[in-house]
């Protein structure tokens, strides 16, 4: 994501995840969002807190088909490349149309 002057939005199967622990805030990922799905942490919408956890989470426990967790400063998304596997609530969660 070019947007992001850190490199902090990783690929996953059906979602992209920004590293709550290499993200700087800075805010330039918002208008580049075709959903409008991100926001700062403290504003989530109600009813969207799950995501927040899920999110970090992403980084920090054994995905499906890994090995190991990506960790939590994994060196940035292009050095890491596409991770086939999201989390649970992800991969669980109802496809749109």
């Amino acid at each position: 994501m070019e947007e992001c002057p850190v490199d902090c939005i990783y690929e996953g199967a059906r979602k992209l995840y920004i590293n709550p622990f290499e993200c700087i805030d800075c805010g330039a990922c918002e208008p580049a969002c075709p959903v409008e799905a991100i926001t700062e942490d403290r504003h989530v919408a109600e009813g969207s807190e799950a995501f927040v956890d899920d999110g970090a989470a992403f980084f920090t426990i054994v995905l499906p088909g890994r090995d190991e967790a990506l960790g939590e400063y994994p060196g940035g998304a292009r050095g890491v490349g596409a991770v086939p596997a999201d989390t649970a609530l992800v991969r669980d969660f109802p496809r749109r149309g």
